[in-house]
């Protein structure tokens, strides 16, 4: 799936993802996935979390597809992570990359990306 660069907003849905973990459900979403976007067109790359919650009623899934723009050095960080895990699609899986991003605070909700950066959110546009 391909969506519009926040950066340089490219006709052509430029913006990609390029590596991407799947993470173990928390209190808030059932579905949790951190991704690797980058554009072919300029030099934005950065990062994308993409939640899904189906509690509630049948006919109300919900779902948040929010993009960051971090720091490269907490970039190289989260690509080096992602290539560590022997089973990115596996949220069970128990490597110190899973480990490290799908931490949850003391009520279950996951913490995030705020353990490794601070980022500034941007549009996830299809």
């Amino acid at each position: 799936m391909s969506f519009l660069c926040p950066k340089c907003s490219h006709p052509g849905k430029t913006l990609k993802t390029t590596n991407l973990i799947e993470l173990p459900a928390d209190a808030r979403s059932d579905e949790i996935t951190l991704q690797v976007v980058e554009c072919a067109e300029c030099s934005f790359k950065g990062i994308a979390v993409y939640e899904e919650s189906r509690r509630g009623a049948l006919d109300q899934d919900s779902f948040s597809h929010t993009g960051y723009s971090i720091a490269n050095k907490d970039l190289d960080e989260i690509r080096r992570l992602l290539r560590s895990c022997p089973d990115p699609r596996n949220s069970r899986c128990e490597c110190p990359a899973h480990k490290k991003l799908g931490k949850k605070d003391s009520r279950g909700y996951w913490i995030g990306i705020k353990q490794i950066s601070k980022s500034d959110s941007v549009r996830m546009d299809l």
